[in-house]
């Protein structure tokens, strides 16, 4: 009897001390599949710029066509109306 009480003292000390732990490693593999993921993201966004950044540098036609669109630039003697589109 005194056998299987020192058994049960064991496996429950054990228990104790080593799930709360594995739950930490559990949750810490959780965090870097996260961080993973996160830096795989990134890279692929950096691939983005990095080819955007060439085509700015080494197409003018392109260059001239973002300096349009997206920062309202124009030509000179040009005049840029911008229209409100409204749902009526």
């Amino acid at each position: 009897m005194k056998s299987a009480l020192k058994i049960f003292l064991y496996t429950f000390l054990i228990l104790v001390v080593f799930v709360p732990s594995y739950y930490v490693m559990q949750q810490k593999k959780e965090r870097i599949k996260e961080y993973e993921d996160q830096i795989r993201e990134l890279k692929e966004k950096n691939h983005e710029l990095s080819a955007e950044q060439q085509r700015l540098e080494h197409d003018p036609t392109y260059l001239e066509a973002v300096a349009r669109e997206k920062m309202g630039i124009a030509r000179e003697g040009e005049v840029i109306y911008h229209l409100n589109r409204s749902n009526k």
